[in-house]
């Protein structure tokens, strides 16, 4: 759903912080991370990549203190590979991060900035370091629009 995601990036005078999350030594978990490393920073667009404990990084979000939050993850959503959905928090009931056990309705209650989720249906997340082409393929297109070359 890349229009949110260009609305998102294009909302003038609003700052956007952008949190990879996931474990990279589990295939596909690991691609928030991988976009959010590939990230271009910018006047209004901020980066953080957190892995896989991005609890212990709340104080640090809060210091950033974005209008936006714009959480990236691997996410299970019963789709085919390489699906991406980008939704606000508040029309996710209790979407649990796919192997952080972090439900993203309580996690919200730590941040007063509206909060989005861009989730890629990942394909493998067993471990190793390996990327599937599906994933990555999307994750290039997610970056593209981010960083606005699309």
């Amino acid at each position: 759903m890349p229009d949110l995601l260009k609305k998102i990036v294009s909302a003038a005078g609003r700052k956007k912080l952008f949190v990879g999350i996931g474990n990279v030594l589990k295939c596909d978990d690991g691609i928030g991370v991988y976009i959010s490393n590939r990230i271009v920073p910018a006047d209004d667009i901020s980066v953080l990549t957190v892995e896989t404990s991005i609890e212990n990084y709340i104080g640090k979000i809060n210091s950033i203190d974005p209008d936006i939050l714009v959480l990236i993850d691997a996410v299970d959503m019963g789709a085919s590979p390489g699906t991406s959905k980008t939704l606000s928090i508040n029309r996710i009931q209790d979407l649990t991060f796919n192997t952080h056990s972090i439900s993203l309705a309580r996690f919200s209650i730590f941040f007063k900035m509206e909060i989005f989720i861009v989730g890629i249906q990942p394909e493998k997340i067993e471990f190793g370091e390996n990327i599937s082409y599906l994933v990555q393929d999307e994750a290039d297109r997610l970056i593209d629009i981010i960083n606005k070359k699309q």
